[in-house]
């Protein structure tokens, strides 16, 4: 089976989709509020001769010319390359300064320290993966862009503890859960080399215990952004409607000002709750990025 090809159906257009998923990504970075200024940043890049162009949806998101980490403000931490849908979810979750959040799957680190960026780096950023192999990325790129708020752990996060932090509930909680990868065959053309649906459903399990157990510890009123770089409804839509059945969440809309289309209700013969239109699917050739799924989720009715 072509793993694309499944997602005709519910594509406008899968010829310019198809296309799209065949073309490199554009090198884009972030400005890493905590050391720069946007002006400061593209300021460097003038004077490197660096080129630069701001993604209208969101001025701290510059394109630029070559590669991100080959620049003195990715040296100095001063931006942070990172593919353009995967700043999606912090934008979506958007926590307050001295808030309590968690991400339940944080490395290597770009969405924790883009959390912490948006905190005015207070509160506290508990950054966890269960894999501990990874943690020295996590722990890297904190330092690198000047992250003090985030507390490093090593949990599975479908039984992620509290006690450690003496917390009894986060405010908000990042959840941006392992998955198929199938959004991301832009700038890994070997993404789908391994790809089956056995993958895909064992790792859908995984996904509704991790969403499970953030949207547990997190208190009444907080908010849980859900999300992935993979077109599976399985992996999506599925999970959400799991865990909107069985924990006390609701969905909300949101708007991050790129175009996408809405969550599906049906897939395959299976009917989800009606609510997850309000999540957002991201296509490729829609706004010349990866794939991406966000779900924004509002804890207690």
């Amino acid at each position: 089976m072509d793993p694309l090809e499944r997602y005709e159906p519910i594509l406008d257009d899968f010829e310019a989709f198809r296309a799209a998923c065949e073309r490199p990504l554009p090198s884009v970075v972030r400005v890493n509020r905590i050391k720069a200024t946007r002006e400061q940043a593209t300021r460097a890049f003038d004077e490197e001769n660096v080129e630069w162009t701001p993604r209208e949806w969101n001025e701290n998101v510059l394109e630029i010319e070559g590669k991100p980490g080959n620049t003195w403000p990715s040296f100095h931490g001063w931006t942070h390359g990172q593919e353009e849908v995967s700043s999606i979810p912090a934008f979506v979750l958007d926590p307050e300064p001295g808030e309590r959040v968690l991400d339940s799957c944080a490395a290597p680190g770009s969405k924790t320290t883009q959390l912490a960026a948006l905190m005015d780096d207070t509160g506290l950023v508990v950054a966890n993966d269960s894999n501990l192999g990874r943690l020295s990325a996590l722990r890297f790129n904190t330092e690198r862009l000047g992250v003090t708020c985030a507390a490093v752990t090593n949990q599975d996060a479908r039984n992620f503890s509290l006690k450690p932090f003496g917390l009894s509930a986060f405010d908000a909680a990042l959840v941006d859960v392992p998955c198929s990868c199938e959004g991301t065959v832009r700038k890994n053309p070997t993404a789908l080399d391994d790809w089956g649906l056995d993958h895909i459903e064992g790792v859908a399990g995984v996904q509704k215990g991790i969403l499970r157990r953030a949207v547990q510890a997190t208190r009444e009123g907080g908010t849980v952004v859900y999300s992935t770089c993979t077109f599976a409804p399985e992996e999506n839509e599925a999970v959400l409607d799991y865990v909107l059945a069985r924990e006390d969440c609701r969905l909300v809309e949101y708007d991050i000002g790129l175009r996408s289309e809405p969550g599906l209700t049906e897939w395959h013969g299976d009917e989800f709750d009606e609510s997850i239109r309000k999540a957002k699917r991201f296509y490729p050739h829609h706004n010349d990025t990866g794939g991406f799924f966000c779900a924004k989720l509002e804890v207690g009715q």
